[in-house]
């Protein structure tokens, strides 16, 4: 299929979460090029033609700035995957230091993260087998990191008392699950925004951990 079948070029490209403040504008547009080509055809149905098309430069462009596709995919993953870590660990350290707000402050930032970077979450989700061993053991460690705040914050709150659940490694884990399948279902245009998801979630992520709430 040709390039100009695969992408409208009369359709801009989506903006990117994994595009930093003070990128290059070329490497910009070829990482925003690459999350849209990547989530709608796999990261083995986009060739570096297919990106170089979609944003615009050629193949040698993108070369100046990528040393190949899976260099690409890398960058993309490991700064979502930085961000997230990023945003939850400021979540909890200005969080109330009750269990019950601590869990709902990185639940929010989660759930967010997954609603703002629908198509990075899905190349997070999809193509961690297109990684290299060693590109795929970095992934892996940073998602690790993020479901350890998770496990110490529910770990927390089991020793304290506050949350009843016979299995807090397991509802931890439940919990992160399904806030990053939000990414899956969720869309800009409605019902609910990403705040009334996440507040939720909050909600839902407490009653698995059976949260004890105190009598007044």
């Amino acid at each position: 299929m040709d390039a100009i079948k695969r992408h409208d070029a009369t359709r801009p490209i989506p903006p990117s979460v994994a595009v930093l403040e003070g990128d290059d504008p070329t490497a910009a547009a070829i990482i925003a090029a690459a999350v849209e080509m990547m989530a709608r055809h796999g990261y083995h149905g986009t060739s570096v033609r297919d990106i170089a098309d979609a944003a615009k430069i050629s193949p040698g462009a993108l070369y100046h700035h990528f040393t190949s596709k899976h260099d690409l995919l890398v960058t993309i993953l490991d700064r979502i995957m930085d961000a997230l870590v990023q945003h939850t660990e400021d979540a909890l350290f200005h969080a109330d230091p009750a269990p019950a707000e601590r869990l709902r402050a990185i639940v929010e930032q989660h759930v967010l993260a997954h609603t703002r970077g629908r198509r990075e979450s899905l190349l997070g989700n999809t193509e961690l087998r297109s990684l290299s061993p060693h590109a795929r053991a970095l992934i892996v460690s940073k998602r690790d990191a993020q479901q350890r705040m998770f496990d110490r914050v529910i770990h927390d709150g089991v020793s304290q008392g506050v949350f009843t659940t016979p299995h807090p490694k397991e509802a931890a884990r439940m919990i992160t699950t399904a806030c990053t399948a939000v990414a899956t279902w969720f869309r800009e245009t409605g019902p609910q925004s990403p705040t009334e998801i996440a507040t939720i979630y909050q909600q839902m992520a407490l009653d698995t951990v059976g949260h004890r709430r105190e009598e007044r």
